[in-house]
């Protein structure tokens, strides 16, 4: 599984790269900030919304934690997806929230 930190996505995001980002988060945990961009799909609607998502594109995979956003980065990653996990997840993100 490809991991990225939440340093190197939020420097990503500073220099105004086009990043597929996809929160994996409840509604409720979502609705307290999100990196600007960011899709939710929560985690149990990942396998059910995935018709939503192109195969040719690349996912960063975003949680609390860097927990429930491993588990759908693994599930995509076995449906042919490319996606990476942010490791330490929401708590380890320093950047700007929306």
């Amino acid at each position: 599984m490809k991991e990225m930190t939440a340093k190197e996505v939020e420097l990503l995001v500073n220099e105004g790269k086009a990043l597929d980002i996809i929160d994996v988060r409840e509604v409720d945990e979502v609705a307290a900030g999100k990196i600007q961009g960011a899709v939710n799909i929560p985690l149990g609607l990942v396998e059910f919304r995935m018709h939503e998502l192109d195969k040719s594109k690349e996912y960063i995979m975003v949680c609390r934690s860097g927990g429930r956003s491993g588990r759908a980065t693994q599930f995509l990653e076995g449906q042919g997806f490319n996606v990476i996990n942010m490791a330490g997840g929401m708590l380890s993100w320093e950047g700007k929230v929306n």
